[in-house]
């Protein structure tokens, strides 16, 4: 088998607060007040292969967006390892990236008080890749791949419009000519006619460049249309990981099957929505066995106490369920 472009080993992520002056005053004279961990990502395990598009999926504050972040070097996990071409991923700001993270909001993502010719020409600057004397033809022609007119180099974030935000931001991870893109949410904020103008782009771009991607969303949608692979998580743990239309056609796991169960379909009309019962528990004290458990239809009294590993369960398939003991 050959080696994984970017893997990720056991990775554990925590966020603690500690306690303020205030805090410890009031614990002093007897409050009960203690410092918080939050539980981000936990004992993750899984890999992407070169040129591969992989989804990852889950609700808001599952840790998608944490992940990500440590997939590009932005985090250093608590716990864990994550590997490039099967060397650990070093975060040197004096080496240029091999992995680029096209984030979320396409205008907070943006430096305002800079140009355009600012925005995408500083890096491959920085690193090396144009001097200055080409890196106005250097940035026109990223401009062109990415569908804007060279002549808004000029401009500032705000004079433009959602999706060629989104277009700039785009720009800006090629600009050092990554191998691998780490998409957060990145059509989330356009309206559905502008989402499926960059869901091409990002395939024209995958074909041209030859790029691998970690596609984070929580549109399901969006994640059929563009992934081959689908990791699903739930409160920091993968709990599912199939080929797109395996996991899509026949899902494993149950909180997979009530995600999938609320997803529109032209065959299921005049159906009315139900959110999955119960509420996600606080990454601030998760359960101690299987983090669905108190949402789960089908738990029984081991999953409340054991916390079930992601296995294999088929070729190319893994789940994280008690019940494919049976």
């Amino acid at each position: 088998m050959s080696t994984p472009l970017l893997e990720f080993d056991a990775v554990s992520m925590r966020f603690s607060k500690r306690l303020d002056a205030i805090e410890k005053l009031a614990r002093a004279l007897g409050a009960r007040v203690a410092a918080q961990t939050v539980h981000a990502v936990d004992r993750v395990s899984f890999a992407i292969d070169e040129g591969e598009v992989v989804g990852l999926v889950g609700e808001s504050g599952c840790g998608k967006s944490t992940l990500g972040r440590i997939g590009c070097g932005l985090y250093l996990p608590t716990e864990g390892a994550v590997r490039y071409r099967g060397a650990p991923l070093r975060a040197d700001r004096h080496e240029r990236p091999p992995i680029q993270m096209i984030f979320q909001d396409p205008f907070a993502s943006l430096n305002p008080r800079m140009r355009v010719a600012d925005i995408v020409g500083e890096a491959p600057r920085v690193h090396g890749l144009v001097g200055r004397a080409g890196a106005a033809d250097y940035v026109a022609d990223l401009l062109r791949q990415v569908g804007l007119d060279p002549s808004f180099v000029r401009r500032y974030p705000h004079q433009f419009s959602g999706g060629q935000r989104a277009r700039i931001g785009i720009a800006r991870a090629l600009a050092v000519k990554p191998e691998f893109l780490v998409c957060d949410e990145a059509v989330a904020a356009l309206d559905v006619s502008i989402q499926a103008q960059i869901l091409n782009l990002f395939m024209e771009l995958r074909e041209r460049l030859g790029l691998t991607y970690l596609f984070i969303s929580h549109d399901l949608g969006v994640v059929r249309h563009l992934s081959q692979r689908v990791v699903v998580m739930y409160l920091g743990r993968v709990v599912e990981i199939a080929a797109t239309d395996v996991l899509f056609d026949a899902p494993n796991h149950p909180y997979t099957k009530a995600l999938l169960a609320e997803l529109p379909r032209m065959d299921r009309r005049r159906r009315d929505y139900a959110p999955i019962a119960g509420e996600i528990p606080s990454p601030l004290a998760p359960p101690p066995g299987c983090h669905f458990d108190p949402r789960c239809p089908r738990a029984t009294k081991r999953c409340s106490q054991q916390a079930p590993a992601l296995r294999e369960i088929a070729p190319g398939r893994w789940s994280a369920c008690h019940l494919n003991d049976e």
